[in-house]
């Protein structure tokens, strides 16, 4: 499944603010405690030299990576034409048959980490809900059963 490339601007803002963190704070400390193991001598039991060695190769993938992506990715800003529906970046109050409520926002992948109320769009509750309104029944085809939600508020971030 190919997953989309849209984001929030919360989002977008987020990454660069990671990606300046890794090369700005993280990348040079970590560079500075591979230097100084290495100045110890033997590296080959020298776990604090692995262990930067290979925190320096994750935090390079990482930026790298981000690099690529924040380039990749369509910023989707609000627009008053999704009021009322389902879109990418909206906040969506649900309820089951059973009473249980759930507030979850619609975003891009890449903004899933660290976020428990996010679900990605590219997901099968997000795509069942996408362009329903306020009242609507939505049914959730997942592996195991199916469930029904009903749609109680749709609200954006301005």
């Amino acid at each position: 499944m190919k997953r989309s490339q849209l984001i929030t601007p919360e989002g977008l803002e987020k990454l660069k603010a990671e990606l300046d963190h890794l090369w700005r704070v993280e990348r040079p400390e970590t560079t500075k405690k591979v230097s100084w193991a290495a100045s110890l001598g033997d590296r080959s039991e020298n776990a604090d030299y692995h262990y930067n060695k290979k925190r320096l190769r994750e935090i390079d993938r990482r930026v790298l990576y981000l690099r690529k992506c924040i380039d990749d990715f369509k910023v989707i800003h609000y627009d008053p034409h999704q009021e009322g529906k389902v879109m990418f970046g909206a906040w969506v109050e649900i309820e089951n048959d059973k009473g249980l409520k759930k507030r979850l926002r619609i975003v891009g992948y890449e903004e899933l980490i660290g976020a428990k109320d996010y679900i990605s769009m590219d997901s099968p509750m997000a795509q069942a809900l996408l362009n329903k309104q306020v009242g609507d029944e939505v049914v959730v085809n997942a592996a195991a059963a199916q469930f029904v939600w009903r749609i109680n508020k749709i609200e954006y971030q301005k």
